[in-house]
């Protein structure tokens, strides 16, 4: 999954910047303190989405029992199905809820890795099961449509359309594409870039201040 192409990530007039405020290899705690920083700016019509990329057929059978309602995707090769009508493509390929997923192991080859997604849930209806089921895979828990808050001292007006915390599991980047034996928490702001600084850099400093937490790398865009 590309930053980009993800299944939140729809095509804005405005971008977005996410800035890692927390990291450490216990994903118990990270989700913790995910929650914190979300609950700060959580309101009605906030939600949750969770993905996951799995890299062998054994994860995505055992993920499939920890999250049967999930939708699992795998891949396809350049072009291998034009012309070829959606109810004659393979139910892996097309996207296929956990129960619905083919035993055979043979299936997967080709198909790796195997997406694994959960879109726009009630906020606190996956977060646990998620964390629990990832395991070593790389994945993530996103909250959108949170509401950040003025922050008069500072000159900043309060955030909605780009308000939102994401949780990595098992690598620090966004794409999801460098894996590591831990897992941060991101917060996002509008991205304002001018002269190449970013200047709403110091509005996600402050978020992150008034949960306790503070910025400890640079900002990530898609």
């Amino acid at each position: 999954m590309t930053c980009g192409d993800g299944p939140w990530h729809s095509r804005r007039i405005s971008n977005d910047i996410a800035y890692p405020v927390f990291r450490t290899p216990d994903p118990a705690l990270t989700l913790s303190v995910a929650r914190r920083l979300m609950e700060f700016g959580r309101c009605e019509y906030s939600k949750v989405s969770v993905y996951a990329d799995l890299r062998s057929a054994a994860e995505v059978r055992r993920v499939a029992k920890e999250l049967p309602e999930g939708w699992f995707r795998g891949q396809e090769a350049y072009g291998e199905f034009d012309g070829v009508p959606l109810e004659d493509q393979p139910a892996l390929v097309v996207g296929v809820q956990g129960a619905g997923l083919p035993a055979d192991p043979a299936a997967y080859e080709g198909r790796l890795p195997v997406e694994c997604e959960l879109l726009d849930l009630p906020v606190g209806s996956i977060e646990d099961v998620f964390t629990a089921a990832v395991g070593p895979n790389t994945g993530e828990v996103n909250w959108a449509a949170l509401h950040w808050p003025d922050a008069p001292e500072l000159g900043f007006r309060g955030e909605s359309k780009h308000a939102e915390v994401t949780l990595l599991f098992n690598t620090s980047t966004r794409d999801l594409d460098e894996p590591t034996d831990d897992h941060t928490v991101l917060v996002h702001v509008r991205s304002v870039s001018v002269d190449g600084r970013q200047m709403r850099e110091p509005y996600a400093h402050w978020l992150a201040k008034q949960v306790g937490l503070t910025v400890i790398g640079p900002g990530q865009r898609c």
